[in-house]
């Protein structure tokens, strides 16, 4: 009898535990200041991100283009034609007629842009950060050099590295008076993918530099002098004390490279334009494809930033869970 006393209210309880607009209610009379700090923002998101990812979604369910689109000439105002056609875009995109030439050969080269120049990125940048951290005479004025072509815009760096990389310019200047080829960077393909890699990874490296500095900066100096009194080489101290001690910095850091390499859009425009077929990344593929050419290709445009985005999630996805199991399999 005791037992089914108590356990009683515990099922009264359950049945009557409020309903989700009886939770939500209640939640709001309690956090309303918290609700109305936060609504701007969900606003301003919605309209911004929300508003033209749906219908950017929606678009890649039908054909539009800019011939079918809805438009305005002068005073008369054309309605929209185009219709739904479904999953055909994603199916065309993927497996349809030439879908090697439209999607996959960029895809692979978009793997392959954001691996290496992440790995390069990241060892330049890490290298840089332990040269930085040693007591040098000057430290402050590397550190500022280092750190300059980060503050400069990056269009700024893009087309002063454009010019440097033409034919006739800088950098072939330097190859040639040392008895080496000078290849055509802006028009050659290989050459065109060497020379967005150099681009991209002088503009990545000072973020990579600045946030591991800070990071090595965290770990405690007596782990190396102990270290150092047990005898270990420099490898054995790099291993065993720095490496784990930057890894919660560097698991953010190239999550972000990732992310930023990938959607790398402003590098590979302004080097080439709409030019270099061989060397457009998924995401400038898309936008020539949208504003790049005629007729525009609203709806292809559209499916290919869906899929991108489907990518980036996915990645992020087993990147965290990577990052757990290898976190509690080092306690």
């Amino acid at each position: 009898m005791a037992v089914a006393v108590q356990d009683a209210p515990a099922e009264d309880g359950r049945r009557s535990r409020p309903g989700l607009l009886a939770r939500v209610k209640l939640s709001y009379s309690k956090y309303w200041y918290a609700y109305a700090m936060v609504a701007p923002v969900v606003i301003v998101l919605g309209v911004l991100v929300g508003y033209p990812l749906v219908q950017g979604l929606y678009l890649t369910l039908t054909d539009s283009n800019s011939l079918n689109s809805a438009r305005t000439i002068g005073v008369k105002h054309i309605p929209a034609t185009y219709e739904f056609i479904g999953l055909h875009n994603y199916a065309d995109v993927l497996w349809g007629p030439g879908s090697y030439d439209r999607f996959w050969s960029h895809f692979v080269w978009t793997i392959a842009w954001t691996v290496i120049c992440v790995t390069v990125t990241y060892a330049t940048g890490l290298a840089l950060a332990m040269l930085m951290n040693q007591h040098l005479r000057g430290r402050g004025l590397y550190r500022l050099m280092l750190i300059l072509p980060w503050a400069v815009p990056t269009f700024v760096t893009v087309f002063s590295w454009r010019l440097m990389l033409a034919d006739g310019g800088v950098v072939n200047g330097l190859l040639g008076s040392v008895g080496l080829p000078e290849p055509s960077w802006l028009s050659d393909p290989f050459a065109q993918k060497a020379a967005a890699i150099g681009v991209n990874t002088w503009v990545g490296v000072p973020f990579m530099m600045v946030s591991l500095l800070g990071g090595l900066q965290s770990i405690p100096g007596e782990l190396y002098e102990a270290a150092e009194m047990d005898g270990a080489t420099p490898w054995q101290r790099f291993r065993h004390i720095t490496l784990p001690g930057l890894r919660t910095v560097s698991s953010t850091v190239v999550l972000l490279g990732v992310i930023w390499t990938f959607n790398q859009f402003t590098v590979i425009f302004l080097l080439f334009g709409n030019g270099a077929p061989d060397a457009q990344i998924l995401v400038t593929w898309a936008y020539r494809l949208g504003f790049g050419q005629q007729p525009r290709d609203y709806a292809q445009s559209a499916t290919y930033g869906v899929l991108l985005l489907s990518i980036l999630i996915v990645f992020t996805s087993f990147y965290r869970r990577w990052l757990a199991r290898n976190e509690e399999s080092s306690r």
